[in-house]
């Protein structure tokens, strides 16, 4: 119920935050948002701008394109990051990325072997005492029963490398500020990934949008005009383009800052395979704390999170030589092929946008845009893409025609509330994480306490250099709780907290990396979705930081369950996912039948409806496995005129299986479910549609194309 009332006073946020503002002030007249001609008009020189080469924006340029929805690309950085960042892959975004070329398929035989990563290790010092391991995967994870894809590790430079070869395969050309030299101000700038080039100015009129576009020509800085239709910000924390519309981010800022320290150790990397393999180190003696991610073991690829605590610390003080001496520390022996790479700060936040939205439905937000999550468990990146996801086939049903403008207005219907749940998801996993070093007795409230006191009060009118010396003690005596002669089964104090971590580790209360429940089991309660009155009230459990199994649902709004199904159509009679069935080239809805009599007329009003709204369909009849009895499975002459269909019969995975693919939609066969081209269910029905089916189905796209 907590869920479900998160989601109500969102929506009410949503409503009231409606007036739109318009940067700069030029904006002299409200579109009507029923002229849905003008968002494809020819006026619009460019039919989607996304700025951010992220994974996000490169994500949703692919479904785009994919979808036959022009687009361009634009960062200021002048080139990619080989910052490793975000390494954590969920299913929900493997499934996605099943869809990309076999983007799911390379990540999964580019990776470091499972066995390498699947445990976070507590310990003094790399080479020192374990104080705890914890294996975050599980006999499911492996047998896809739930899910056709398995979670990955896989940096995040690395998967934009794959994403640019696939939109290279799709025509897009990288061009850097030089390159742009030969472009008109005013050309279009379709399939172009422009590097180097800032979003400085957005104007939007009752048209399209305009972005004020600045770039370095010969030394001195240009600008040029892009004008499109859709305009989304996809740029990160940072967003250039939430700041230039204004739109605020609302929660809790500064949990912590870190310094990042990339660096590379073959020798560290060997060593850790043949001793203790893992994918995050946390770190904890007397010489300092840190966490220490193992990007990839075998290419001996690591970042090392430190907690940093300015003004009294500055960049400075992190210098390549002073990063070695505290890395050397923690691993409690010298490397003699240790290269730091980059040293950066940042904060982490938890925050998340008060709109997605903005400028009539043409300037809209995605990604770490519009939430900023703490890192534990990897949920920034993910929830981006599945914002991509679940935008792309909005915006190409609306620029091509068969939806409405206000069908935009349910990405944040829908998103937002998932954002606001991951947020409290990922503070309580944080929090999580928070426990181990209170239970080896550094409270980690103290160290920000007296830093803030220093900061705020009388503290910060002490000369710089006794904050600095203050601070330094404070680290200093906490670090003393973890001497070795205090912890140890030997001495009293040490014995109790030792106790204390074990059942932190043994109760799943430490960390956690998976979230089945939440990666594949969120749902949409109300957007582009037909709710009916056999749907359950939302998800009841509030987010508590520990890992809860996924089980399948077939509601409204819910991700379709995936069964393997065998195709009966062509003569390869290939076995593939239920999920593999809805299409990504173009915008296209799948209905989901049995072969019934009463279902084959559902699908052929459904056909008929799809077309009054030029809409597409796929019909999937669905046989149950079972014996050859002589019957044919073909729906040829059921549903002719129709060709659009395909049959497929159940692949039960295991000699015995008793579950149906109608049994795991908790439906009967008589039942029906209609898919959106975003995986999610659109409308279902459990048993027969009573009424008039034609009729039914018009009130149903009517819904979820915004036309009713």
């Amino acid at each position: 119920m907590a869920f479900l009332g998160l989601i109500k006073r969102v929506t009410r946020i949503s409503r009231n935050n409606s007036r739109v503002r318009v940067y700069p002030a030029r904006y002299l007249q409200r579109m009507d948002l029923s002229n849905t001609n003008s968002f494809h008009g020819e006026d619009a020189k460019l039919p989607v701008l996304i700025v951010g080469a992220g994974p996000v924006g490169l994500v949703l340029s692919i479904l785009l394109t994919k979808l036959g929805v022009k687009c361009a690309v634009l960062d200021k950085a002048t080139s990619f990051s080989k910052h490793p960042q975000a390494h954590f892959i969920n299913n929900r975004s493997m499934e996605i990325f099943r869809k990309l070329d076999g983007l799911a398929e390379e990540i999964e035989r580019s990776q470091p072997p499972v066995d390498l990563w699947r445990k976070f290790i507590y310990c003094t010092s790399l080479s020192g005492s374990t104080l705890g391991t914890v294996d975050h995967m599980q006999p499911q994870d492996f047998e896809k029963v739930v899910s056709p894809a398995s979670v990955a590790h896989y940096s995040q430079y690395k998967l934009t490398s794959l994403m640019l070869k696939r939109l290279e395969d799709l025509g897009f050309h990288v061009s850097s500020s030089k390159e742009s030299d030969s472009l008109a101000l005013d050309s279009v700038v379709a399939r172009q990934i422009l590097m180097g080039h800032e979003c400085v100015g957005i104007d939007a009129n009752k048209e399209s949008v305009t972005a004020a576009v600045s770039f370095l020509k010969g030394g001195k800085h240009m600008k040029r005009n892009i004008q499109c239709s859709i305009l989304v910000g996809a740029d990160g924390a940072g967003s250039a383009v939430r700041r230039l519309t204004e739109i605020e981010m609302r929660g809790e800022r500064d949990l912590q800052k870190l310094i990042s320290v990339h660096f590379m150790s073959r020798e560290l990397g060997e060593y850790l395979i043949n001793s203790r393999p893992g994918m995050l180190f946390f770190i904890f003696n007397t010489g300092g704390i840190g966490v220490l991610v193992a990007h990839d073991l075998l290419q001996g690829e690591f970042v090392l999170q430190i907690p940093y605590y300015p003004p009294q610390q500055s960049l400075s003080d992190f210098s390549p030589e002073m990063c070695k001496k505290l890395i050397f520390n923690l691993v409690g022996h010298e490397l003699s092929d240790l290269d730091v790479a980059d040293i950066k700060p940042w904060v982490m936040h938890a925050e998340v946008a008060e709109k997605f939205m903005c400028c009539e439905n043409r300037v809209m937000l995605a990604g770490d845009a519009t939430h900023r999550f703490p890192p534990a468990g990897g949920f920034g990146m993910n929830t981006g893409i599945q914002d991509a996801h679940n935008l792309a086939w909005k915006i190409a049903a609306l620029l091509q025609g068969s939806a409405n403008s206000s069908i935009l207005n349910t990405y944040e219907t829908e998103r937002r509330p998932i954002a606001l749940f991951n947020t409290s998801l990922s503070i309580q996993n944080f929090r999580a994480a928070m426990s181990v070093p209170s239970a080896l007795g550094l409270d980690p409230t103290v160290a920000n306490s007296v830093h803030r006191f220093i900061n705020n009060t009388v503290g910060s009118m002490l000369p710089t250099g006794l904050q600095k010396a203050i601070l330094d003690n404070v680290f200093a005596l906490g670090r003393a709780q973890l001497s070795e002669s205090l912890l140890n089964e030997s001495n009293p104090l040490g014995y109790q907290r030792l106790g204390r971590l074990k059942s932190i580790f043994e109760g799943g209360k430490s960390l956690q990396l998976q979230f089945p429940a939440e990666d594949l089991g969120f749902r949409y309660l109300e957007g582009a979705i037909v709710s009916d009155n056999e749907s359950e009230v939302g998800d009841s459990e509030v987010p508590s930081g520990r890992r809860r199994d996924y089980v399948p649902c077939a509601e409204p709004g819910s991700r379709l369950p995936h069964m393997y199904v065998r195709i009966l159509s062509d003569s390869t009679r290939e076995v593939v996912s239920t999920l593999d069935l809805v299409s990504i080239e173009k915008v296209e809805f799948l209905l989901i039948i049995s072969p019934l009599q009463e279902s084959y007329e559902l699908a052929r009003a459904t056909f008929k409806v799809a077309k009054e709204n030029k809409a597409n369909v796929k019909v999937c009849v669905v046989w149950p496995s079972s014996r050859d009895d002589g019957v044919a499975r073909e729906s040829k002459s059921a549903l002719a005129p129709w060709e659009n269909y395909v049959d497929v019969m159940e692949v039960k995975k295991q000699s015995g299986e008793e579950a149906s693919w109608w049994s795991i939609c908790k439906m009967s066969e008589r039942g029906s479910i209609l898919v959106r081209p975003d995986q999610h269910i659109a409308w279902r029905v459990k048993s027969a549609v009573t009424l008039d089916p034609t009729l039914h189905m018009r009130d149903v796209f009517s819904i979820i194309l915004g036309k009713q």
